[in-house]
């Protein structure tokens, strides 16, 4: 399964930089499971990270949401949702944890975020990677964070839900959501953010109406995420309190500091 970002990047165009290619094969690779490798993909992959790596200095100390086209799709304005947030959107079309494993240090950690947002995953599961694999590169994602910063929050969202028609079937993403729960227990830095009530039907797939093409969400996805996200960056105080909506969605806060 590919994903297909609904956001354009926007400013000048950036010359490819051969740094920012694909590795041929996965020897010497840490993680494990796939990485696209599609001609789209490359260029893709080599552009959008060329243009981030003029960006350094301008998004040093930002809110890093990390991801696939799910995050892409926020665009670089972020809809409008986060008003007064310095944030920076490192999401590429068709990642999986392993390819945002390949490029931490570089997208993420060389920004010295204020706080991580990650949503990765939906298309290990539509490569057929195990839960088990995935999980397993966030493990190794989470400790290289940990590594460069001990004390950067991180809010680790469940991965949504797509359907069996787009290879995302609900028992694989509900057993990779687990995982990554447990992967995040005892860390008090990190915040599991629980959005699956909000997105799922009575069938655990998502719904047209949020999710049109069944994998990416439209304008009232995206704001019922940014709702339940909200509280989260409220309490690391990274948005003032009055931020806060005056209704918050049916999701929320899993655990933090357990």
């Amino acid at each position: 399964m590919t994903l297909v970002a609904n956001g354009q990047e926007k400013g000048a165009t950036a010359a490819p930089d051969v740094r920012f290619q694909i590795p041929a094969t996965d020897d010497g690779l840490a993680g494990t499971g796939p990485i696209m490798r599609t001609d789209w993909f490359q260029r893709d992959w080599t552009q959008r990270r060329s243009q981030w790596a003029l960006r350094v200095s301008q998004d040093q100390h930002s809110v890093v949401f990390l991801g696939d086209s799910i995050t892409q799709g926020w665009g670089d304005d972020f809809r409008g949702l986060f008003p007064g947030l310095k944030a920076a959107n490192r999401g590429i079309n068709g990642d999986t944890t392993r390819g945002v494993l390949l490029r931490l240090d570089e997208d993420v950690l060389s920004l010295h975020p204020a706080a991580i947002v990650v949503l990765i995953g939906i298309n290990d599961i539509g490569c057929r990677a195990s839960p088990e694999g995935a999980a397993s590169n966030m493990r190794l994602i989470l400790a290289d964070i940990r590594k460069a910063d001990p004390h950067v929050p991180i809010i680790l969202c469940q991965v949504f839900p797509s359907s069996v028609e787009k290879k995302g079937p609900a028992s694989e993403i509900m057993r990779l959501n687990e995982l990554y729960a447990k992967a995040a227990q005892g860390d008090t830095r990190i915040t599991f953010l629980v959005t699956w009530p909000l997105f799922a039907n009575e069938k655990g797939e998502s719904k047209p109406e949020e999710f049109p093409d069944l994998v990416h969400p439209n304008q009232v996805g995206y704001t019922k995420w940014a709702d339940a996200l909200r509280p989260a960056l409220i309490a690391r105080g990274l948005l003032p309190s009055g931020a806060a909506p005056e209704s918050e969605p049916n999701g929320g806060i899993l655990h933090q500091g357990k």
